[in-house]
């Protein structure tokens, strides 16, 4: 199964950090993923994302709209990152543009 690891986080760290990882979760689902979603919010890191789950990820996704904590563990990795308001309003099409682009390397 294709493997899918998502992080949100913004200033607030409320609404929208959760908003968009629902979001992303619920597309990486539609489309056959394993996934996994860290939020960095107002109640701290949830569902951290360990260096396994990063690993064995087809699909690093960010969205965030501050630096999130212990970025460190992406290093050596792809990544895309889209703005909160691009996971929340429109992921499908993120999704399509991610796998087209993996689809052509």
């Amino acid at each position: 199964m294709r493997k899918f690891v998502g992080l949100c986080a913004c200033t607030m760290g409320l609404a929208h950090t959760f908003m968009a990882a629902q979001s992303m979760e619920d597309e990486a689902k539609k489309r056959g993923y394993e996934t996994k979603v860290e939020t960095q919010g107002s109640d701290g890191i949830q569902n951290e994302l360990t260096a396994e789950d990063i690993a064995d990820a087809d699909i690093i996704l960010l969205s965030t709209a501050i630096t999130p904590q212990n970025m460190e563990r992406f290093e050596g990795y792809e990544i895309y990152e889209v703005s909160l308001a691009e996971a929340i309003k429109d992921i499908e099409t993120v999704f399509d543009d991610i796998e087209e682009d993996l689809a052509d390397n």
